[in-house]
């Protein structure tokens, strides 16, 4: 399939610009506040297209992404068959908001703090979730902290809703007792910027 020129829309109805200027907006936002962005590129595609598949697209309700940045993760879900209009993409910097929006503007782009998902997604009264993704630096927040937004976020989700995270580290970036917390590890995907994990959860009693 011919990739669409820049600025136009694809056949999938949103909107793409050229790859280098991702890397260019993304190494820019590291370098001015790289506690906040993290990582200095986008999450690759085969990172992304593993987050993606832990999604089930049949499953109806709200499809959560948190910390989508310029949306290479937003762009697997949308393959994986994701309407743009079930997404609710939750990002802190406004460039990246704006980006999204262009790029997906049936897509409800919140501009606020991630780690605040649970309360802005009450204060949607949106549905039961059909699934969170996260590409949140994590290891920036206490373990109480973590343990709280998979917490919440799950307890938003219908039955067996997964929670999936993107993780550098050999070990779950979120502590969870077992008996209440079903996690899974994939595969490590070597082909990325910083070889990745991606961690799916669920609530074990759904598991």
């Amino acid at each position: 399939m011919t990739k669409p020129a820049e600025g136009q829309l694809d056949r999938s109805g949103f909107f793409r610009e050229a790859d280098t200027s991702d890397e260019f907006m993304f190494l820019r936002a590291w370098v001015r506040a790289p506690l906040v962005t993290a990582a200095m590129l986008p999450s690759g595609k085969l990172l992304s297209q593993a987050l993606a598949a832990a999604v089930d697209p049949a499953v109806p309700g709200p499809v959560v992404e948190l910390g989508p940045g310029t949306g290479p993760v937003t762009a697997a879900l949308v393959e994986r068959g994701v309407s743009p209009d079930r997404l609710i993409l939750i990002e802190f910097l406004p460039e990246f908001c704006d980006l999204l929006r262009r790029r997906y503007p049936t897509a409800r782009v919140i501009a606020g703090d991630a780690f605040a998902a649970p309360d802005i997604l009450r204060s949607l009264n949106v549905g039961p979730l059909a699934a969170v993704v996260s590409c949140l630096p994590l290891y920036g927040k206490t373990p109480e902290g973590r343990q709280r937004l998979l917490h919440e976020l799950l307890q938003l989700g219908t039955t067996g809703m997964p929670f999936v995270q993107a993780t550098n580290f050999p070990r779950s970036p979120i502590p969870f007792d077992q008996a209440a917390i079903a996690g899974e590890a994939s595969p490590r995907i070597w082909f990325n910027m910083f070889p990745a994990l991606v961690w799916t959860y669920r609530l074990a009693a759904a598991s």
